[in-house]
C-alpha cells in the first residue's frame, strides 16, 4: 500500500490536457445520444448495421496484499472492430440476454428495454463511430505489462490526474476502487467513497450509498462509467452541471458515451475500452480526454 501523503496548503499536482473531443451534435444526455443514434444522425444508419458477437466478461478479484475483493459482471458487444461494453450486478442479467443480442440489428438494441443493453449497443455504435483515437479527441496512456494490482495503481493515477482541485479538497467517488482512493490520498485529496453496496474500504472507511446525498459535501465528482447502466448517472451529471463541479469518469462502461459528453457536465473521462486491464497481465492502454480545449469543440 501506498503512504498517504500529508494534506497541505496549495494545489494538487496538475498534469497536461488530453486533446480536444470530437463534438457528437447537441446532445447533453445519453437519452439524446440514444435518440441521434436511433435516427442516424451521429454516423451509419443503425438499421444496416448488426451485432456480431456479444458476450458476458464475469471476474471476482481480491489483488495480492489486499484484504477484500469485489466481483464485476460486464455485458460486452461487438460492432465490425468495435466493442461496447456495460457492467450489471452480478447475476442480475438474464440468461437470454446474450442470444437475444448476438446477430441483432444496432437499431433494435438501442431501444431495448433493458437499459445496460441500450447502453452497451450505444457504446458499440459510438465506438465505431468515433474510435479512441487522436483525432476523435483521445490522449493514450500506456499501462504497463505487471501484476492486476500493479496495473491497478497505474490506471488510478492516470484518472486521479484529471482532476484540479485545491490540496485539501474533497472528491466523492462513486464506484469504490481501492487503487483510486489510494491515488487521492497521495495528491493530498480527501475523499467520500460511495458505492450502491455500501459497505467498508480496505482500511475501514465507510462507505455511503446515497451519490447525490452525498455530492453536496464535496467539492468534485469522481465517477464510474458503471453509473451508466443503473441509471444513477444523469443525476450526478445535472449536479454537476448546476454547482460547476468537476465531474471525472473512469469508464470501461460507456468509454466511447462519456466523451461525446464533456463540456456537458462532464469535465474529463479516462476511457477504458475492451479488454480490461483486469484480463491480461501484458500492457495495456487507456484514453485520457477533457472538456473546454482552447480551439476545439467542448
Amino acid at each position: 500500500m501506498r503512504s498517504a501523503s500529508p494534506f497541505s496548503a496549495g494545489t494538487a499536482p496538475a498534469t497536461p490536457a488530453p486533446a480536444c473531443p470530437v463534438s457528437a451534435g447537441t446532445a447533453t444526455t445519453v437519452e439524446e445520444l440514444l435518440s441521434l443514434a436511433r435516427a442516424g444522425e451521429l454516423g451509419p444508419d443503425p438499421v444496416g448495421l448488426r451485432i456480431s458477437v456479444a458476450f458476458t466478461t464475469r471476474q471476482a478479484v481480491r489483488h495480492e496484499g489486499r484484504g477484500t475483493g469485489y466481483r464485476n459482471e460486464v455485458l460486452s458487444l461487438r460492432l465490425a472492430e468495435a466493442v461496447g461494453s456495460c457492467a450489471v450486478e452480478p447475476g442480475a442479467l438474464p440468461d437470454g440476454a446474450v442470444d437475444d443480442c448476438a446477430g441483432a440489428l444496432v437499431a433494435r438494441l438501442l431501444e431495448h428495454p433493458m437499459l445496460p443493453v441500450r447502453v452497451a449497443a450505444l457504446d458499440a455504435y459510438l465506438m465505431h463511430v468515433f474510435p479512441h483515437t487522436p483525432e476523435n479527441g483521445a490522449r493514450p496512456v500506456a499501462l504497463p505489462a505487471g501484476t492486476s494490482l500493479e496495473k491497478s495503481r497505474v490506471r488510478a493515477d492516470a484518472v486521479a490526474g484529471l482532476l484540479t482541485l485545491p490540496l485539501g479538497s474533497t472528491v466523492l467517488v462513486v464506484g469504490v476502487v481501492n487503487s483510486l482512493l489510494e491515488a487521492l490520498r497521495s495528491r493530498g485529496l480527501r475523499y467520500v467513497p460511495c458505492d450502491l453496496k455500501g459497505g467498508v474500504t480496505e482500511w475501514g472507511e465507510p462507505v455511503a450509498t446515497d451519490a447525490l446525498a452525498s455530492a453536496g459535501h464535496c467539492d468534485a465528482l469522481l465517477v464510474s462509467g458503471m453509473t451508466l447502466g443503473n441509471g444513477t448517472f444523469e443525476a450526478l451529471r445535472k449536479h454537476a452541471l448546476r454547482h460547476d463541479k468537476q465531474l471525472v469518469m473512469f469508464a470501461q462502461t460507456g468509454s466511447a458515451v462519456l466523451p461525446r459528453l464533456l463540456g456537458r457536465g462532464v469535465s474529463a473521462v479516462c476511457a477504458e475500452p475492451y479488454p480490461f486491464f483486469w484480463l491480461d497481465g501484458g500492457p495495456g492502454t487507456v484514453h485520457r480526454y477533457r472538456a473546454g480545449c482552447p480551439g476545439g469543440t467542448p
